[in-house]
């Protein structure tokens, strides 16, 4: 693990081993994001793995409770690692430019609707199953925080504890464009 001021760099390997010249090249272009990062502690993960013929680069770049994420599958690991990480520096600007837009204007708390959620339609012959189960840590936050992760992600949902009542929340994207709430009652 490379440790770079308050920057942790882990490079690991899933069915791989990492040779050093993986590692310093993944640790190389990572360090590059930091420039993005003023205080706080800064946290990023690699993993490299290969499927059949496919090199693939995942990274994530946990940031004072935000979560970046981004996966490349290419031919060549190299290629995979710098497609992952320009994937994850174009979110950090997509951020960047939120937060300097949000600063500019006032947001208001209201400005996403409360969504009535609809009955369920009856489902068909069908019995779909569980192919992935997610666990992650969940930070109290406002909804237009929400809102921002889920963009950040590419989402169209996003599950969180709302920041004023501690209730799970999701906010979600709309066909409309516009932002859905759920939470309980």
């Amino acid at each position: 693990m490379a440790e770079t001021g308050n920057a942790r760099i882990k490079v690991t390997g899933k069915n791989l081993e990492v040779t050093p010249a993986l590692r310093e090249y993944s640790e190389k272009k990572v360090r590059k994001l930091f420039k993005f990062f003023r205080g706080g502690e800064v946290r990023a993960e690699v993993l490299l793995s290969v499927q059949r013929d496919m090199h693939i680069a995942e990274l994530t770049v946990y940031l004072n409770g935000i979560l970046l994420r981004s996966e490349s599958r290419t031919s060549d690991m190299y290629a995979s690692i710098d497609e992952a990480v320009d994937r994850v520096e174009q979110q950090l600007r997509k951020h960047k430019t939120r937060i300097q837009r949000r600063l500019q204007e006032s947001v208001r708390k209201d400005a996403v609707p409360v969504i009535q959620m609809a009955e369920a339609e009856e489902a068909e012959e069908f019995t779909p199953a569980v192919v992935r189960t997610k666990r992650f840590a969940m930070k109290p936050m406002s909804v237009e925080e929400a809102i921002m992760q889920m963009e950040l992600l590419g989402h169209d949902f996003f599950v969180f504890v709302h920041s004023d009542s501690e209730t799970i929340n999701v906010v979600y994207r709309r066909r409309d464009g516009n932002y859905g709430l759920i939470e309980p009652e």
